[in-house]
């Protein structure tokens, strides 16, 4: 079904440490509007979708959430590559330390573990586009607060290029929208995946 490449979206080329910076952005690997649950989302809505349009909609940007993971789990892990003790003791990076040392693990800024109560499937194409539309512009607003925090040109880089997909996806989950709302007759727009018994 699908042709992963071995190499990642972006490039990620991060020449400084800095754990502090990597807790921020770790919201968009494990975090409630992160790339997991966008993921995990779109791929698991696609199987109510109408029609092949927006099935292969969510398809396509639900696999190119996953690759998006990839790139923020490869800043984490190398804002936190090679560590000392003091670096993580004075970089409140010590909690997350603890028990991940600096595993990438999936987990908010605060270290609460990815939960799949992050993620909305209702079986409705309406419903769940729209939660879609939400959730693109929840991540982007991430981004925005990650790139507020940074001072790294080479997280930033990479961040940027993550933002500008949240925008794009934006977008086409409303083209989707709209061609629901014209494909859809007003009678069968809510009630399209009840059939009799």
């Amino acid at each position: 079904m699908w042709d992963y490449k071995k190499n990642l979206i972006y490039p990620v080329n991060i020449k400084n440490k800095n754990p502090e910076l990597a807790k921020f952005v770790l919201a968009q690997y494990g975090g409630p509007d992160g790339e997991l649950g966008a993921s995990l989302r779109y791929l698991s809505q696609r199987f109510s979708m109408p029609d092949s349009v927006t099935k292969g909609l969510l398809n396509d940007i639900g696999t190119e959430e996953m690759a998006h993971l990839e790139v923020v789990g490869s800043i984490v892990y190398q804002l936190t590559r090679d560590l000392n003790e003091d670096c993580v003791k004075e970089s409140g990076f010590a909690d997350y330390f603890m028990n991940h040392t600096t595993g990438v693990y999936p987990a908010n800024t605060n270290g609460t573990p990815f939960t799949a109560a992050y993620i909305a499937v209702t079986g409705d194409p309406i419903a769940d586009l729209t939660e879609d539309l939400a959730a693109e512009q929840k991540a982007r607003a991430t981004y925005d607060n990650i790139l507020r925090l940074s001072d790294d040109p080479d997280v930033n880089d990479a961040i940027k290029f993550l933002r500008e997909r949240e925008i794009v996806h934006y977008q086409r989950f409303g083209e989707a929208l709209r061609h629901l709302e014209e494909k859809l007759t007003e009678k069968n727009k809510y009630y399209m995946g009840m059939k009799n018994c």
